[in-house]
């Protein structure tokens, strides 16, 4: 490569990382492959629900020590070898202060995580100004509370998870952090999206929403809400965190409607790597998401996927940062807090017929705003043109 610089003719090496958050680095670098490019995912830490990640560098107690020397051998790599760093989660290389990585057993280990922190909180993105003086496109893709400010949401979103979790879960002062590394990410990133459209209130003017690239629907066979029986309606619900999905408001609705006589089945399903809970989901007649984020999870695509319908809630103020005509697609059956009693009701009075139609209508959608195709096609466009870019910048001896 010319100065590690990406040509037309040579392939394009793209490094993901560092998390497995959603899976959606993972399937992104997947898709990537397929669609030509030398795409390779980079995990620290052991990927949660069963993802798989091309490295996985495992951190906890002791060997933290060679995960510290891992990540600076990556970015020497990153440096060399790769035209485009993509980094998820709000996090790049260098460690985050916030992230927890002993457990507080023994006085010893808490202050090794002390002196650790002290470390992290003197390094955090320092290694973007270093890949951008090497060259190399950086991209960065929020997808959640990586980006989300409690004090924001609580001001301006009349549902939100910012009013129902601990106090603990989000301090003041991180909101502030939060704010002061999407301002760095802002200076050196080329490319910054969005997965969820909440965050684009908070985020640079210049981000992109992005839909997930998880699932590939490629891999998620059609099933559908099955019409010919009268058993009793399954329902499942997902939480990884039961206070950030509205948990509470979803069986309370639950238990009204059986008290009302309606009869049905209900599933919580946590804590169980993602085969397993694939097999419950394909037999599922119906998913309750979330009633508080204000957008679909990735749970809900590949439930779409299956053709199963979905209850969960959109924002309405959210969806002007769609891309044109998507908003108007969304299939899912919306709810919030206060009308998810009303909603469901409705839901179990309606006909096999009905839900196995809405779910038909969900596989459409994620067949076209989730398709593979228009998912590489966006990021192979935008790496290109960033590229063109910076090899512009570099011929004039320039940059940021």
């Amino acid at each position: 490569m010319d100065g590690g610089l990406w040509r037309s003719t040579q392939i394009m090496r793209v490094l993901h990382c560092p998390t497995a958050v959603g899976g959606h680095p993972q399937a992104l670098a997947k898709m990537e492959r397929a669609a030509g490019l030398d795409s390779r995912s980079v995990v620290f830490g052991d990927p949660a629900f069963g993802y798989v990640a091309d490295e996985v560098v495992r951190r906890g107690g002791w060997r933290f020590l060679v995960a510290e020397w891992r990540r600076w051998s990556l970015l020497r790599e990153a440096c060399r070898d790769y035209d485009v760093v993509h980094f998820n989660f709000g996090s790049s290389l260098t460690p985050h202060p916030d992230r927890l990585l002993f457990q507080k057993r023994s006085a010893l280990l808490r202050g090794l995580k002390r002196v650790y922190n002290l470390y992290a909180a003197r390094v955090e993105l320092r290694d973007l100004p270093v890949l951008r003086k090497a060259g190399r496109v950086i991209a960065v893709t929020w997808q959640g509370d990586d980006a989300r400010q409690w004090d924001y949401c609580r001001e301006h979103f009349r549902f939100t998870h910012a009013t129902e979790v601990e106090p603990e879960y989000r301090r003041r002062e991180q909101d502030e952090g939060i704010r002061k590394r999407i301002a760095v990410w802002d200076r050196y990133a080329d490319i910054i999206y969005a997965l969820n459209p909440d965050l684009m209130h908070v985020l640079p003017a210049r981000t992109r929403f992005f839909p997930y690239a998880q699932p590939d629907i490629r891999e998620w066979s059609f099933v559908g809400v099955e019409t010919g029986t009268d058993r009793p309606l399954r329902i499942v619900h997902a939480p990884s965190n039961a206070l950030v999905k509205g948990t509470r408001y979803i069986e309370a609705a639950l238990e009204v409607l059986r008290g009302e006589g309606f009869s049905f089945s209900y599933t919580r399903v946590e804590g169980m790597p993602q085969r397993e809970a694939r097999k419950i989901y394909e037999s599922a007649d119906l998913l309750i998401d979330q009633l508080l984020c204000g957008w679909y999870g990735g749970l809900s695509a590949e439930l779409m996927a299956l053709g199963k319908p979905v209850v969960c809630y959109l924002r309405d103020e959210d969806l002007g940062y769609l891309p044109g005509g998507m908003s108007g697609d969304v299939p899912v059956i919306r709810a919030d807090p206060e009308s998810v009693t009303a909603v469901l009701r409705e839901v179990l009075g309606r006909s096999r017929e009905w839900l196995a139609e809405r779910g038909r209508r969900g596989r459409a959608y994620v067949e076209r705003w989730h398709a593979p195709e228009l998912i590489v096609g966006t990021v192979k466009a935008d790496y290109e043109a960033a590229l063109a870019k910076r090899r512009a910048e570099r011929a004039a001896g320039g940059g940021r």
